[in-house]
């Protein structure tokens, strides 16, 4: 059977979510593993989310889920064994995530309870128990592969056993550097923002309600749709400054203005749990002046002749005047957004932004781009110039160029051996009955062959 890592994908429940809720006439019991029973009305409750999005009829998908939830049971169960758990607080931050998800689709809180046909509480409580299940089957999982790793000659003989013919083929790809800055705004410049921020303060002190302005108001755009509320975290989740406000205000209470990396806030607590807070929030940022443009070009000018004539390495000027702190700390360099985890620098040209693109085009391996104004991902302002320190040509993989990518691909097809020996294992040890309707389902032959 091929497993995936990741198997237990997150869209499992949320299908279950947001489906119209279904008659359970059709009940009995699709499949039976160890002491857990699936319901065919589960499986229809699937399926019917999968033809409210568009999709054809395809009765074969039914399998498909069934096999999942077979999976999660088997995993969930030997959790229990290993006692693996999770904690109420990760259940319920789970449970809110998915919810806050299912409004913002249904374009509100009293629409979705109309297409619930029941109140968001009364939701959340039915889908808890599922929701705690997958987490403890994805901890069981993580548990399963937590050690598996591959050595460098694991990766050699990975690649000699693919044919020839099948090697993969990559375009063009470069290694690209930059060095960052943004500008400083005075205490001056700065005061024109905060001032906003406090005049909605005392807004809301005089009555108003806090969610409307930060729906209205809030920069923060991901917490603005939802009035401001971030949900339940603990001090690790914040920077510092937030944290301390956050974590020493009472239940109800109002911040004054306060300042961190992102902007001026204020915020008020909506509830504590142990060691965990839920707060709301207004971020007003604090845009670049005129002035404070002018003054970080002259700088980062300066710094890129001193780079251009030699006098300052490249890496070392990065390390000294960056502000991005994604690159700051590797010598400039930008890391494959598709491969994170093998923190490669190898990037596909059409992989990147246009802005970059338009530069990188134009220059030679070896060569600096003059230093240009730029928006970031997070829509800050500023000024770059970039260093290309490698460009290959579209060829086919080999283990000088595409190191970190095959040990990705040798990684995964480990990774998924060690998890489908698992399940074999677990089937032959596990009793399994699964109805005589599913029992043609090639999806489900490993499972059907481990009957008992």
């Amino acid at each position: 059977m091929k497993v995936l890592v990741g198997l237990i994908a997150t869209t499992l429940i949320l299908m279950q979510a947001v489906a119209q809720p279904q008659s359970r006439s059709v009940d009995k019991i699709a499949a039976v593993v160890g002491g857990s029973i699936i319901l065919q009305s589960d499986i229809e409750m699937q399926y019917a989310q999968y033809r409210a999005q568009g999709n054809p009829e395809n009765t074969d998908i039914r399998c498909y889920f069934l096999q999942q939830i077979l999976a999660q049971k088997l995993l969930s169960q030997q959790a229990a064994v290993d006692s693996i758990t999770v904690s109420d607080a990760q259940v319920d931050d789970e449970v809110n995530r998915r919810m806050r998800v299912m409004i913002q689709r249904a374009g509100g809180q009293d629409r979705l309870e109309q297409f619930l046909n029941r109140s968001v509480l009364q939701y959340k409580d039915e889908i808890r128990p599922d929701i705690k299940e997958q987490l403890i089957a994805n901890k069981m999982q993580g548990k399963i592969t937590e050690n598996v790793n591959v050595t460098p000659l694991d990766v050699r003989k990975y690649f000699e056993s693919i044919p020839k013919d099948s090697l993969p083929s990559y375009g063009t790809e470069v290694e690209l550097g930059q060095l960052v800055m943004y500008p400083k705004s005075t205490q001056l410049e700065k005061e024109v923002f905060h001032d906003k921020l406090d005049a909605l303060r005392l807004r809301i002190k005089a009555g108003e309600d806090f969610g409307t302005l930060a729906r209205i108001y809030s920069q923060d755009i991901g917490s603005a749709r939802e009035g401001g509320e971030l949900g339940f975290a603990d001090r690790s989740a914040y920077v510092k400054e937030f944290s301390a406000i956050a974590f020493k205000l009472k239940v109800g209470e109002l911040s004054p203005v306060f300042e961190t990396q992102y902007g001026f806030h204020i915020l008020q607590v909506i509830d504590r749990r142990g060691e965990q807070v839920n707060v709301r929030h207004i971020l007003i940022k604090i845009e670049p002046t005129p002035a404070s443009l002018s003054r970080i070009k002259s700088h980062i000018d300066s710094v890129y002749h001193l780079v251009l004539d030699k006098k300052v390495d490249f890496g070392k000027a990065v390390a000294s005047f960056s502000d991005d702190s994604e690159t700051k700390y590797n010598g400039g360099m930008m890391l494959n957004a598709e491969n994170v985890r093998s923190r490669t620098t190898h990037i596909s040209i059409d992989k990147l932004d246009p802005q970059l693109f338009l530069v990188v085009d134009t220059m030679k391996v070896g060569t600096y781009s003059k230093p240009v104004l730029f928006t970031s991902a997070d829509g800050k302002q500023g000024y770059r110039f970039l260093y290309l320190k490698t460009k290959t040509h579209p060829h086919k993989a080999n283990l000088e160029y595409d190191f970190p990518k095959i040990k990705d691909i040798a990684l995964e097809d480990k990774t998924s051996r060690v998890v489908s020996e698992w399940f074999e294992k677990r089937r032959q040890a596990t009793y399994v009955k699964i109805d005589t309707e599913y029992q043609t389902c090639s999806s489900l032959k490993d499972w059907t062959h481990s009957q008992n």
